[in-house]
């Protein structure tokens, strides 16, 4: 029986402003252990990032619950209950497949917040302002600069690395996502809502790190606190010295070995459930 067989799938969700090309390195670590990666884009992500920056007009007015469907279309059409693990507003579309009744585990990492989550530092605020600063950016695709960029995703790294970063992922992003998180808690239908009470749902680590200024690592906490409300498994982890991109940042190798053998371990204990429906 090949390692594939025995070992669950797993599905990589990327964040606002990047593309599944942010999954590079963890894509390569996870097959070398085993597991069938997929790392899709997000709806109407066509091409590479360098395409996606000629023309991002295909993601304006992109919102979350359009991009959790695709995702829950992805999950839904494996053999078998994957481990999914999203970053940012990818750690927020895993908490609602989990909340969906799909995947076998979750990890979320510095995940955008759910509906209810309340604490919002002046970090994520600054972090954030690129789009929130105009409401016709709701409607439209919004890019940041690299001092921007620097501030919000690689202020851990060295100047020469965190311009590599920049240039290598960075894309325009829908600011839809945001005003819907930012307003959730004025919203009774927002598409961003989970049920903090599931019992079923699936075992999930929610991921903190301690420089992060776009999720800061208080704001995962809380998350992680409000969906632990269930009787589902649901356990937190903060990283120190780790910026909100902890995925390409300089030690991010030990990042993936521990959310994907805390997965891994989880997944099996609850016996990899079916496929959500």
């Amino acid at each position: 029986m090949s390692s594939e067989a025995t070992t669950p799938p797993v599905v990589l969700i990327h964040g606002l402003w990047l593309t599944p090309r942010s999954w590079e390195g963890w894509q390569e670590r996870f097959e070398g252990r085993g597991h069938r990666v997929l790392a899709p884009a997000w709806p109407r992500m066509q091409g590479e990032v360098e395409d996606i920056r000629r023309d991002p007009s295909p993601l304006n007015g992109l919102g979350v619950g359009e991009i959790a469907d695709h995702y829950a279309e992805v999950v839904r059409g494996l053999d078998s209950a994957p481990i999914i693990i999203g970053h940012s507003f990818g750690g927020l579309v895993t908490e609602l497949l989990l909340d969906r009744g799909l995947g076998a585990a979750g990890v979320a990492i510095s995940p955008a917040p759910v509906k209810g989550v309340l604490r919002l530092p002046l970090a994520q605020l600054r972090s954030a302002f690129p789009a929130l600063s105009s409401p016709a950016n709701r409607k439209r695709t919004v890019e940041l600069t690299p001092k921007q960029f620097r501030y919000a995703f690689t202020n851990t790294m060295s100047d020469a690395d965190a311009e590599a970063a920049y240039e290598r992922y960075h894309v325009p992003g829908p600011g839809r996502v945001l005003f819907q998180a930012a307003f959730a808690n004025f919203n009774p239908n927002a598409p961003t809502k989970v049920d903090y009470h599931k019992d079923d749902r699936a075992p999930l680590l929610v991921v903190g790190n301690d420089r992060d200024h776009t999720v800061p690592a208080s704001v995962s906490k809380e998350a992680a606190k409000r969906l632990g409300r269930s009787k589902a498994t649901v356990e937190y982890k903060e990283f120190a010295g780790r910026p909100h991109f902890t995925g390409i940042a300089p030690g991010w190798e030990d990042v993936a070995d521990q959310t994907l053998e805390w997965a891994t371990r989880h997944a099996r204990a609850a016996g990899e459930p079916a496929v959500g429906v």
